[in-house]
Formats: C-alpha cells, structure tokens, sequence
C-alpha cells in the first residue's frame, strides 16, 4: 500500500470525526448516554454515570488509536515522526503510572491503549518499574525514581520525557525531504514553543518556581526553516521571554508573540495569568493550525501529520465533553468553557 492510499483513508476517517462542522453536534449533547449514543452508536452501555464515564474514556481513547493504526499500517514502512505521534499514547500512559505508583498504587491505572507493534513499555509488569523500562529508552528513569517520589521528582522526570519526546520527534521531522516536512516542521515548532510556555506559566503559577528554577524546565531545541542553512531558532525564546513579565500584570504582557491567547482582562476585576486558559486556547491554534495544513499537501508526510494531530484533538474534545456531562454539564456549557466555537 501506497501514501496516496493512506491521504485517500484519513480523508475518509476525518469525515466521520468529530472535527470542523460536526463539532456542532457535541454542543448539543445533554447527558453522557446520548453521547455513547452519538460516538458509538452500536455498542452503547447501559451503566451508572461514574462506570459509564471510565467506560467511555477508555473507548474514545482506543478509538483514537485503532485511527491512526489504521493509517500507519497503510504504510509498508511507516515514517517515524508518524509513528512517534502515536507513541505520545505510550509516553502519556508512563506518566499516569509513575503517578499511580509515586502514591503507593498496588493497581494499576485503567487499561492502556494497545498500540500493538510500535509499543515498547511493558505495562502488564506493573507496579515493577524496572520489568516495566527495562532496555527501553525509558531506563533512565530507573536511576531517577527514588523510593519516596515527592511531585518535584515527578515534576523533573516528565520534563525529561517532553525534553526526550520532542526531541526525537524534532529529528524525525527534520531528516524528511524538504516536500514532505513543509508543514509538519512549522507546526512542530509551534507545537513545542507553545508547550514550554505553558510549562512555564504552570510551574510560575502553580509550583512557585522563580525565573532560574523554570528555565531548567524548558525543551531547549532548535529548528531549521525549510533550508537547512538557515540559522537555527530556539523553541524555547518566548517561554524565556514569558519569565520575565509579572502573572498579575495584562499590559506587562503586550506585544509578546502569544499575547492572544492569553485569558482577557474583565472589567473591574484584578487580572492574573490563567494556565489552563492558555493550555485550552494553545490546543484550539494547533487544531486550526493543522486543520487548514491537511488538505495543503496531499500524499506527503505532512498530511498525515496533520491528521494525527486533528485525531487527538478530537480524542482531548470528546473526554472533556463527557467528563462535563459526567459532572451535570450540558454540551454547551463545556463549549463555553473551553472557549470551543463550533
């Protein structure tokens, strides 16, 4: 099989996703059984609310991934910057187990999503983490992982497996011909200078970490425009930039390159930087981001790249509607809040 089958294929699955135009029927979900109904309409489960939410998340993310599976196995080689997309399944499943086990879980989280062949943590050996990373490029974890994790250990390992993730997937993007990483590599850089700013508004602001102590936390990569004698640009410059400006100050904010997607200032209320506000409206630009680059480049890399990020970006919008909906929200309520416009 062929890249023009696998454009021809996801073309045919974003169709029936939850993207563009049929996010409207989203806003219209009132409980979390009509959107069982609505996603997986023949095989709806008759449960209580709390089982029916852990049920249904569970799905949505292996629905997730049997999509991008599906596509990846239309490739007799599929490229690895497409493949490391699907293993950011693999990398969030290790965090939530390093949490699980930092607290003393003896059981492990909810089953992980099965990426079959490309998959390389043992998950089944859990709690053990040694059995779990052993001779994976997750073993540096071992030496890291003291007896009694506190949530700066924890803080410090999943900076290193962003550090690492986005490094090898830099690497991918840019050892492809210059046609087929047009698009991937700009939304990459983006991606990954967004991600050290939320980074450093959420150790700012949640951790009380200063200036030195935040910027030991940023991804330091560089990128390459398309010419790779180009001078090469810190992904990490505007999050050092962000160190500087006060969290309780909107003008002090003015001019930065991601001013707007800052939460507004209201009136007569004292402002302050909003993390979460910023991490939805981040994940909203990258959408739209690799919405409009899908169809740009068909049969290249890029627009497979593309698809992967709308995939989960629907995965991320489908569990935030059902954990709404779980929590006596209707549909719209939760548009509202994410600042979602359908």
């Amino acid at each position: 099989m062929t890249p023009d089958f696998a454009y021809a294929k996801a073309c045919g699955i974003i169709g029936k996703s939850f993207i563009g135009k049929r996010i409207a029927a989203l806003e219209k979900m009132s409980s979390l059984q009509e959107l069982d109904r609505l996603v997986f309409p023949a095989a709806v489960r008759e449960l209580p609310v709390k089982e029916l939410l852990a049920n249904l998340e569970q799905r949505i993310l292996q629905r997730t991934v049997r999509h991008i599976r599906v596509i990846l196995n239309s490739y007799s080689i599929p490229p690895q910057a497409l493949v490391l997309q699907l293993r950011s399944c693999e990398y969030a499943g290790l965090k939530t187990c390093l949490h699980h086990i930092a607290a003393g879980k003896k059981t492990a989280p909810p089953a992980f999503n099965d990426i079959g062949r490309f998959s390389t943590v043992r998950f089944s050996k859990y709690p053990n983490l040694a059995a779990m990373l052993a001779g994976t490029e997750f073993a540096f974890i071992l030496t890291q992982f003291p007896k009694d994790p506190k949530p700066a250990d924890l803080t410090a390992i999943e900076a290193a497996l962003d550090r690492q993730y986005y490094t090898l997937l830099t690497e991918s993007i840019c050892g492809l011909p210059a046609a087929d990483r047009l698009y991937a590599q700009r939304i990459l850089a983006e991606e990954i200078s967004l991600r050290n700013c939320v980074w450093a508004l959420r150790l700012r602001t949640y951790f009380k970490k200063d200036q030195d102590e935040t910027a030991r936390y940023l991804m330091d990569l560089k990128m390459f425009g398309q010419n790779q004698h180009d001078e090469a640009v810190s992904l990490a410059a505007e999050a050092r930039k962000s160190l500087r400006f006060p969290l309780d100050s909107r003008p002090a904010w003015n001019g930065w390159r991601w001013e707007k997607l800052l939460n507004p200032q209201k009136a007569g209320e004292q402002w302050t930087v909003d993390p979460r506000y910023f991490q939805n409206a981040a994940s909203r630009y990258i959408y739209r981001l690799s919405r409009r680059c899908f169809r740009f480049m068909p049969f290249s890399v890029s627009s497979i790249f593309c698809y992967i990020k709308l995939k989960h970006y629907e995965e991320d919008l489908l569990i935030s509607i059902a954990e709404g909906l779980a929590l006596g929200m209707s549909g719209k309520d939760v548009f509202a809040m994410l600042e979602v416009t359908s």
